[in-house]
Protein backbone atom coordinates (compact mmCIF):
# COMPACT_ATOMS: atom_id res chain seq x y z
CA UNK A 1 0.00 0.00 0.00
CA UNK A 2 1.77 3.73 -0.73
CA UNK A 3 0.18 6.68 0.94
CA UNK A 4 -0.04 10.01 -1.34
CA UNK A 5 -0.99 13.30 -0.12
CA UNK A 6 -1.84 15.87 -3.01
CA UNK A 7 -2.95 19.56 -1.29
CA UNK A 8 -2.74 23.08 -1.51
CA UNK A 9 -2.41 25.72 1.27
CA UNK A 10 -1.89 29.24 2.00
CA UNK A 11 2.21 29.43 1.25
CA UNK A 12 1.44 28.05 -2.53
CA UNK A 13 -2.08 29.39 -3.54
CA UNK A 14 -3.96 32.70 -2.77
CA UNK A 15 -7.24 32.46 -1.09
CA UNK A 16 -8.71 33.40 -4.29
CA UNK A 17 -7.60 29.64 -5.52
CA UNK A 18 -8.30 27.61 -2.19
CA UNK A 19 -11.63 29.07 -2.08
CA UNK A 20 -12.37 27.79 -5.95
CA UNK A 21 -11.39 24.37 -4.56
CA UNK A 22 -13.03 23.93 -0.62
CA UNK A 23 -15.41 21.42 -0.21
CA UNK A 24 -18.58 22.53 1.85
CA UNK A 25 -19.46 20.20 5.31
CA UNK A 26 -22.44 19.13 3.17
CA UNK A 27 -20.79 17.54 0.17
CA UNK A 28 -17.68 15.99 1.69
CA UNK A 29 -19.72 12.66 1.76
CA UNK A 30 -20.56 12.62 -1.36
CA UNK A 31 -17.37 13.80 -2.30
CA UNK A 32 -15.43 10.89 -0.47
CA UNK A 33 -17.72 8.23 -1.89
CA UNK A 34 -16.27 9.50 -5.21
CA UNK A 35 -12.65 9.63 -4.30
CA UNK A 36 -12.56 6.39 -3.15
CA UNK A 37 -12.85 3.97 -6.14
CA UNK A 38 -11.99 0.85 -4.62
CA UNK A 39 -9.54 -0.03 -7.36
CA UNK A 40 -7.08 3.22 -7.37
CA UNK A 41 -7.84 4.69 -4.02
CA UNK A 42 -8.98 2.41 -1.48
CA UNK A 43 -9.27 4.76 1.85
CA UNK A 44 -9.33 8.53 1.59
CA UNK A 45 -9.87 11.76 3.49
CA UNK A 46 -10.32 15.71 2.70
CA UNK A 47 -9.02 18.23 4.93
CA UNK A 48 -10.64 21.59 3.66
CA UNK A 49 -9.89 24.69 5.78
CA UNK A 50 -9.47 28.49 5.47
CA UNK A 51 -5.76 27.57 5.00
CA UNK A 52 -5.73 24.33 2.97
CA UNK A 53 -7.66 21.40 1.08
CA UNK A 54 -5.40 18.46 1.08
CA UNK A 55 -6.53 14.90 -0.20
CA UNK A 56 -4.88 12.05 1.89
CA UNK A 57 -5.75 8.73 -0.32
CA UNK A 58 -4.44 5.15 0.21
CA UNK A 59 -3.36 3.29 -3.14
CA UNK A 60 -2.46 -0.10 -3.67
CA UNK A 61 -1.45 0.98 -7.18
CA UNK A 62 1.57 3.25 -8.00
CA UNK A 63 1.86 6.90 -6.36
CA UNK A 64 1.66 8.29 -10.16
CA UNK A 65 -1.68 5.93 -10.40
CA UNK A 66 -2.92 7.67 -7.36
CA UNK A 67 -1.75 11.43 -8.24
CA UNK A 68 -3.62 11.11 -11.52
CA UNK A 69 -6.58 9.71 -9.91
CA UNK A 70 -6.70 12.46 -7.38
CA UNK A 71 -6.29 15.10 -9.81
CA UNK A 72 -8.55 13.83 -11.81
CA UNK A 73 -11.07 13.91 -8.85
CA UNK A 74 -10.38 17.49 -8.47
CA UNK A 75 -10.94 18.40 -12.12
CA UNK A 76 -14.64 16.21 -12.49
CA UNK A 77 -15.64 17.75 -8.52
CA UNK A 78 -14.78 21.69 -9.60
CA UNK A 79 -15.11 21.89 -12.47
CA UNK A 80 -12.18 24.72 -13.35
CA UNK A 81 -9.44 24.62 -15.62
CA UNK A 82 -6.65 23.02 -13.97
CA UNK A 83 -4.25 26.04 -15.06
CA UNK A 84 -5.84 27.87 -12.08
CA UNK A 85 -4.63 25.60 -9.52
CA UNK A 86 -2.04 23.02 -10.46
CA UNK A 87 1.03 25.05 -9.84
CA UNK A 88 -0.07 25.45 -6.57
CA UNK A 89 -0.12 21.48 -6.13
CA UNK A 90 1.77 19.72 -3.52
CA UNK A 91 2.11 16.06 -3.49
CA UNK A 92 3.49 13.80 -0.82
CA UNK A 93 4.36 10.09 -0.75
CA UNK A 94 4.40 7.12 2.09
CA UNK A 95 7.11 8.79 4.53
CA UNK A 96 7.03 12.44 3.69
CA UNK A 97 3.15 11.94 3.32
CA UNK A 98 3.04 10.70 6.94
CA UNK A 99 5.19 14.17 8.15
CA UNK A 100 3.16 16.34 6.26
CA UNK A 101 0.21 14.72 8.05
CA UNK A 102 1.78 14.65 11.59
CA UNK A 103 3.20 18.58 11.10
CA UNK A 104 -0.44 19.49 9.90
CA UNK A 105 -2.46 17.81 12.51
CA UNK A 106 0.32 19.55 15.40
CA UNK A 107 -0.16 22.84 13.70
CA UNK A 108 3.73 22.94 12.65
CA UNK A 109 2.61 23.60 9.39
CA UNK A 110 -0.03 26.18 10.30
CA UNK A 111 -0.47 30.27 9.04
CA UNK A 112 -0.72 31.05 13.27
CA UNK A 113 2.13 28.50 13.92
CA UNK A 114 1.08 26.54 17.52
CA UNK A 115 -2.70 27.52 16.99
CA UNK A 116 -5.07 24.63 17.82
CA UNK A 117 -7.78 24.97 15.66
CA UNK A 118 -6.35 22.63 13.48
CA UNK A 119 -6.57 19.92 15.43
CA UNK A 120 -10.03 19.68 15.56
CA UNK A 121 -10.74 20.44 12.10
CA UNK A 122 -8.35 17.34 10.94
CA UNK A 123 -10.25 15.01 13.83
CA UNK A 124 -13.56 16.35 11.64
CA UNK A 125 -12.48 15.40 8.59
CA UNK A 126 -11.29 12.13 10.19
CA UNK A 127 -15.01 11.44 11.90
CA UNK A 128 -16.18 12.44 8.09
CA UNK A 129 -14.11 10.07 6.50
CA UNK A 130 -15.45 7.33 8.92
CA UNK A 131 -18.42 8.13 8.54
CA UNK A 132 -18.44 8.05 5.35
CA UNK A 133 -17.11 4.45 4.90
CA UNK A 134 -13.85 5.76 3.32
CA UNK A 135 -11.52 4.85 6.26
CA UNK A 136 -9.59 1.37 6.47
CA UNK A 137 -6.22 0.08 8.42
CA UNK A 138 -4.05 2.00 7.13
CA UNK A 139 -5.76 5.49 7.95
CA UNK A 140 -7.31 4.09 11.00
CA UNK A 141 -3.45 3.92 11.96
CA UNK A 142 -2.38 7.10 10.37
CA UNK A 143 -4.96 9.83 11.73
CA UNK A 144 -5.10 8.41 15.44
CA UNK A 145 -1.59 8.34 15.72
CA UNK A 146 -1.17 12.20 14.03
CA UNK A 147 -3.42 12.72 17.18
CA UNK A 148 -1.39 11.64 19.62
CA UNK A 149 1.98 12.96 18.10
CA UNK A 150 0.07 17.13 18.47
CA UNK A 151 -1.09 16.00 22.12
CA UNK A 152 2.69 15.48 22.76
CA UNK A 153 3.87 18.40 20.56
CA UNK A 154 1.46 20.46 22.77
CA UNK A 155 2.39 18.89 26.25
CA UNK A 156 6.39 18.69 25.59
CA UNK A 157 6.96 21.97 24.21
CA UNK A 158 5.81 25.45 24.65
CA UNK A 159 4.17 25.70 21.35
CA UNK A 160 0.50 26.28 22.71
CA UNK A 161 1.29 28.95 24.78
CA UNK A 162 0.07 32.61 24.89
CA UNK A 163 -2.69 31.04 22.15
CA UNK A 164 -2.61 32.35 18.89
CA UNK A 165 -5.67 31.86 16.42
CA UNK A 166 -6.95 33.01 12.90
CA UNK A 167 -9.53 34.82 14.80
CA UNK A 168 -7.29 35.96 17.69
CA UNK A 169 -5.44 37.52 14.45
CA UNK A 170 -8.41 39.25 13.49
CA UNK A 171 -9.43 40.48 16.35
CA UNK A 172 -5.54 41.82 16.92
CA UNK A 173 -6.16 43.32 13.80
CA UNK A 174 -8.82 45.60 14.64
CA UNK A 175 -7.21 46.68 17.79
CA UNK A 176 -4.45 47.88 15.72
CA UNK A 177 -7.29 49.76 13.56
CA UNK A 178 -8.92 51.19 16.63
CA UNK A 179 -6.08 51.02 18.91
CA UNK A 180 -8.81 50.34 21.84
CA UNK A 181 -12.29 48.78 21.09
CA UNK A 182 -14.02 49.93 24.60
CA UNK A 183 -17.49 51.53 23.22
CA UNK A 184 -16.93 49.99 19.36
CA UNK A 185 -19.84 48.13 18.03
CA UNK A 186 -18.83 44.71 16.49
CA UNK A 187 -21.29 42.98 14.12
CA UNK A 188 -19.82 39.18 13.38
CA UNK A 189 -21.65 37.08 11.05
CA UNK A 190 -21.48 33.51 11.29
CA UNK A 191 -21.77 31.30 14.54
CA UNK A 192 -20.12 28.11 14.22
CA UNK A 193 -16.82 27.32 16.41
CA UNK A 194 -14.49 30.27 14.71
CA UNK A 195 -17.12 32.59 15.27
CA UNK A 196 -17.24 31.58 18.74
CA UNK A 197 -13.57 31.58 19.54
CA UNK A 198 -13.85 35.18 17.63
CA UNK A 199 -16.62 36.67 20.34
CA UNK A 200 -14.36 35.34 23.28
CA UNK A 201 -11.23 37.18 21.80
CA UNK A 202 -13.46 40.10 21.53
CA UNK A 203 -14.80 40.23 24.70
CA UNK A 204 -11.24 39.65 26.41
CA UNK A 205 -10.22 42.84 24.22
CA UNK A 206 -12.74 44.96 25.38
CA UNK A 207 -15.87 44.95 22.84
CA UNK A 208 -19.00 45.73 24.76
CA UNK A 209 -21.80 45.97 22.36
CA UNK A 210 -21.93 42.98 19.80
CA UNK A 211 -24.65 41.79 16.96
CA UNK A 212 -24.38 38.43 15.83
CA UNK A 213 -25.58 37.69 12.67
CA UNK A 214 -26.08 34.00 11.17
CA UNK A 215 -28.10 31.87 8.15
CA UNK A 216 -29.70 30.22 11.36
CA UNK A 217 -31.16 32.42 13.00
CA UNK A 218 -31.67 30.10 16.10
CA UNK A 219 -27.94 29.55 16.13
CA UNK A 220 -27.68 33.06 16.27
CA UNK A 221 -29.53 33.58 19.16
CA UNK A 222 -28.26 30.58 21.35
CA UNK A 223 -24.40 32.85 20.45
CA UNK A 224 -26.00 35.87 21.44
CA UNK A 225 -27.70 34.63 24.36
CA UNK A 226 -24.40 32.53 25.37
CA UNK A 227 -22.45 36.32 25.48
CA UNK A 228 -24.70 38.91 26.06
CA UNK A 229 -25.31 40.18 22.63
CA UNK A 230 -27.66 40.79 20.02
CA UNK A 231 -29.03 38.23 17.48
CA UNK A 232 -29.63 39.66 14.23
CA UNK A 233 -31.18 37.22 11.06
CA UNK A 234 -29.39 37.56 7.79
CA UNK A 235 -31.59 39.33 5.48
CA UNK A 236 -31.57 41.98 7.77
CA UNK A 237 -27.74 42.86 7.84
CA UNK A 238 -27.42 45.45 5.21
CA UNK A 239 -29.87 47.29 7.85
CA UNK A 240 -27.69 46.71 10.80
CA UNK A 241 -24.11 48.11 9.00
CA UNK A 242 -24.69 51.64 10.07
CA UNK A 243 -24.46 50.62 13.69
CA UNK A 244 -20.96 48.75 13.29
CA UNK A 245 -17.78 49.77 13.48
CA UNK A 246 -15.94 46.27 12.78
CA UNK A 247 -17.33 43.66 10.78
CA UNK A 248 -15.84 40.30 11.35
CA UNK A 249 -17.39 37.55 8.80
CA UNK A 250 -16.29 33.79 9.90
CA UNK A 251 -18.93 31.80 8.02
CA UNK A 252 -19.38 28.99 5.76
CA UNK A 253 -21.46 29.14 1.75
CA UNK A 254 -21.16 29.34 -1.54
CA UNK A 255 -22.61 32.82 -2.09
CA UNK A 256 -21.70 36.51 -0.79
CA UNK A 257 -23.31 37.38 2.25
CA UNK A 258 -22.53 40.65 1.44
CA UNK A 259 -22.26 42.16 -1.56
CA UNK A 260 -20.61 45.32 -2.67
CA UNK A 261 -23.92 47.53 -3.72
CA UNK A 262 -25.61 46.37 -0.07
CA UNK A 263 -22.48 48.21 1.61
CA UNK A 264 -22.57 51.24 -0.85
CA UNK A 265 -26.36 51.67 0.46
CA UNK A 266 -25.18 51.71 3.93
CA UNK A 267 -22.12 54.10 3.57
CA UNK A 268 -24.18 57.40 2.97
CA UNK A 269 -26.77 56.07 6.28
CA UNK A 270 -23.10 55.81 8.32
CA UNK A 271 -22.44 59.52 7.04
CA UNK A 272 -19.68 57.74 5.05
CA UNK A 273 -17.96 57.33 8.68
CA UNK A 274 -15.34 54.41 7.77
CA UNK A 275 -16.00 50.94 7.96
CA UNK A 276 -13.51 47.87 8.66
CA UNK A 277 -14.74 44.37 7.46
CA UNK A 278 -12.20 41.57 7.93
CA UNK A 279 -13.52 38.33 6.36
CA UNK A 280 -11.60 35.40 7.73
CA UNK A 281 -14.18 32.97 5.51
CA UNK A 282 -12.85 30.32 2.35
CA UNK A 283 -14.57 30.66 0.41
CA UNK A 284 -14.59 34.41 0.85
CA UNK A 285 -18.11 35.40 2.10
CA UNK A 286 -17.58 39.13 1.54
CA UNK A 287 -17.57 40.09 -2.05
CA UNK A 288 -13.90 41.49 -3.03
CA UNK A 289 -15.10 44.77 -4.62
CA UNK A 290 -16.64 46.09 -1.36
CA UNK A 291 -12.69 47.11 -0.34
CA UNK A 292 -12.63 49.73 -3.58
CA UNK A 293 -15.30 51.64 -1.97
CA UNK A 294 -14.59 55.11 -0.38
CA UNK A 295 -13.75 54.87 3.38
CA UNK A 296 -14.74 50.74 3.13
CA UNK A 297 -11.55 48.93 4.11
CA UNK A 298 -11.66 45.46 3.55
CA UNK A 299 -8.91 42.57 4.73
CA UNK A 300 -9.09 39.05 3.71
CA UNK A 301 -7.36 36.16 5.51
CA UNK A 302 -4.20 36.24 3.60
CA UNK A 303 -4.00 40.13 5.00
CA UNK A 304 -3.41 38.66 8.42
CA UNK A 305 0.03 37.44 7.64
CA UNK A 306 1.59 40.12 8.50
CA UNK A 307 0.74 40.00 12.34
CA UNK A 308 1.40 36.33 12.26
CA UNK A 309 4.79 36.72 11.12
CA UNK A 310 5.35 38.53 14.60
CA UNK A 311 4.56 36.10 16.53
CA UNK A 312 6.15 33.24 14.82
CA UNK A 313 9.60 34.48 16.16
CA UNK A 314 8.26 34.07 19.41
CA UNK A 315 8.00 29.98 18.45
CA UNK A 316 10.66 29.13 16.17
CA UNK A 317 12.75 27.65 18.69
CA UNK A 318 9.32 25.59 19.69
CA UNK A 319 8.49 24.39 16.61
CA UNK A 320 12.29 23.09 15.99
CA UNK A 321 11.77 20.60 19.61
CA UNK A 322 8.00 19.67 17.96
CA UNK A 323 9.83 18.77 14.74
CA UNK A 324 12.05 16.34 16.45
CA UNK A 325 9.22 14.77 18.38
CA UNK A 326 7.52 14.06 14.65
CA UNK A 327 10.62 13.02 12.83
CA UNK A 328 10.48 10.56 15.82
CA UNK A 329 7.39 9.56 15.39
CA UNK A 330 7.26 8.97 11.43
CA UNK A 331 9.50 6.92 12.34
CA UNK A 332 7.77 4.82 14.97
CA UNK A 333 4.54 4.95 12.78
CA UNK A 334 6.32 3.31 9.63
CA UNK A 335 7.70 0.53 11.88
CA UNK A 336 4.08 0.09 12.76
CA UNK A 337 3.02 0.25 8.99
CA UNK A 338 5.14 -2.18 8.00
CA UNK A 339 4.37 -4.78 11.45
CA UNK A 340 0.83 -4.44 10.13
CA UNK A 341 2.24 -5.71 6.48
CA UNK A 342 4.24 -8.20 7.50
CA UNK A 343 1.68 -9.77 9.68
CA UNK A 344 -1.13 -11.14 7.51
CA UNK A 345 1.86 -12.83 5.77
CA UNK A 346 3.41 -14.47 8.45
CA UNK A 347 0.21 -15.57 10.22
CA UNK A 348 -0.09 -17.31 6.23
CA UNK A 349 2.89 -19.13 6.28
CA UNK A 350 2.51 -20.59 9.64
CA UNK A 351 -1.17 -21.40 8.39
CA UNK A 352 0.56 -23.12 5.59
CA UNK A 353 3.28 -24.86 7.78
CA UNK A 354 0.43 -26.53 10.07
CA UNK A 355 -1.79 -27.77 6.78
CA UNK A 356 1.22 -29.61 5.39
CA UNK A 357 2.45 -31.18 8.70
CA UNK A 358 -1.20 -31.96 9.52
CA UNK A 359 -1.64 -33.62 6.26
CA UNK A 360 1.30 -35.67 6.40
CA UNK A 361 -0.34 -36.94 9.52
CA UNK A 362 -3.74 -37.83 8.21
CA UNK A 363 -1.83 -39.02 5.65
CA UNK A 364 -0.13 -41.79 7.22
CA UNK A 365 -2.36 -42.55 10.49
CA UNK A 366 -3.16 -45.97 8.71
CA UNK A 367 -0.16 -47.01 9.28
CA UNK A 368 0.00 -45.76 12.93
CA UNK A 369 -2.47 -48.17 14.26
CA UNK A 370 -4.48 -46.89 17.15
CA UNK A 371 -3.35 -44.26 19.53
CA UNK A 372 -3.79 -43.60 23.09
CA UNK A 373 -4.89 -40.25 24.04
CA UNK A 374 -1.49 -39.44 25.48
CA UNK A 375 0.42 -41.21 22.11
CA UNK A 376 -1.99 -38.70 19.99
CA UNK A 377 -1.40 -35.43 22.34
CA UNK A 378 2.86 -36.30 21.91
CA UNK A 379 2.72 -36.92 18.58
CA UNK A 380 0.77 -33.19 17.71
CA UNK A 381 3.35 -31.81 20.58
CA UNK A 382 6.18 -32.66 18.13
CA UNK A 383 4.76 -31.60 14.96
CA UNK A 384 3.97 -28.48 16.76
CA UNK A 385 7.70 -27.89 17.63
CA UNK A 386 9.00 -28.81 14.71
CA UNK A 387 6.64 -26.34 12.54
CA UNK A 388 7.76 -24.12 15.33
CA UNK A 389 11.56 -24.64 14.86
CA UNK A 390 11.62 -24.29 11.01
CA UNK A 391 9.39 -21.09 10.93
CA UNK A 392 11.10 -19.21 13.75
CA UNK A 393 14.45 -17.82 11.53
CA UNK A 394 12.40 -16.70 8.77
CA UNK A 395 9.86 -15.06 11.25
CA UNK A 396 12.26 -13.43 13.68
CA UNK A 397 14.16 -12.20 10.54
CA UNK A 398 10.87 -10.80 9.42
CA UNK A 399 9.97 -9.37 12.97
CA UNK A 400 13.66 -7.74 12.99
CA UNK A 401 13.57 -6.14 9.72
CA UNK A 402 10.48 -4.80 9.65
CA UNK A 403 10.96 -2.88 13.42
CA UNK A 404 14.55 -1.78 11.63
CA UNK A 405 12.81 -0.36 9.04
CA UNK A 406 15.13 -2.87 6.81
CA UNK A 407 12.63 -5.13 5.21
CA UNK A 408 13.36 -5.50 1.29
CA UNK A 409 11.00 -6.04 -1.09
CA UNK A 410 12.71 -9.84 -1.83
CA UNK A 411 12.14 -10.57 1.84
CA UNK A 412 8.68 -9.91 2.20
CA UNK A 413 8.33 -12.04 -0.92
CA UNK A 414 10.76 -15.17 -0.03
CA UNK A 415 6.93 -16.80 2.10
CA UNK A 416 5.13 -16.29 -0.68
CA UNK A 417 7.46 -17.85 -2.96
CA UNK A 418 8.22 -20.49 -0.59
CA UNK A 419 4.45 -20.79 -0.38
CA UNK A 420 4.19 -21.14 -4.10
CA UNK A 421 7.18 -24.04 -4.68
CA UNK A 422 5.57 -26.28 -2.20
CA UNK A 423 2.31 -26.00 -3.89
CA UNK A 424 4.08 -26.64 -7.46
CA UNK A 425 5.87 -29.58 -5.64
CA UNK A 426 2.36 -31.12 -4.67
CA UNK A 427 0.73 -30.59 -7.89
CA UNK A 428 3.57 -32.66 -9.66
CA UNK A 429 3.44 -35.16 -6.46
CA UNK A 430 -0.39 -35.42 -7.43
CA UNK A 431 0.23 -35.88 -11.16
CA UNK A 432 2.64 -38.35 -11.10
CA UNK A 433 0.34 -40.77 -8.54
CA UNK A 434 -2.53 -40.73 -10.74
Amino acid sequence: MTIVLVGLNHRTAPVEVRERLAFTEEELPQALRQLVDGQTITEGLILSTCNRVEVLAVTPLTERAAVERIRAFLRERHRIPPDAYEAALYRYVDRDAVRHVFRVTASLDSMVLGEPQIFGQVKEAYAQAVAAGTVGKTLNLLLPRAFSVAKRVRTETAIGTEPVSVSSVAVELARKIFEDLNGRTVLLIGAGKMAELTVRHLLAAGVQHLLISNRTRERAEQLAAQFGAEALSLDVLPIHLARADIVICSVGGTEYVLRREQVAAAMPVRRNRPLFLIDISVPRMIEPGVGHLENVFLYDIDDLEQIVHAHLEHRRYEAARAEVIVDQAVEEFLTSLRRLEVGPLIAAFRRRLEEIAYGELERHRPYLGRLTPEQERALRHLLDGIINKFAHPAISRLHQAAREGALRPEELSFLKLWEDIVDAQERRSSSSSE
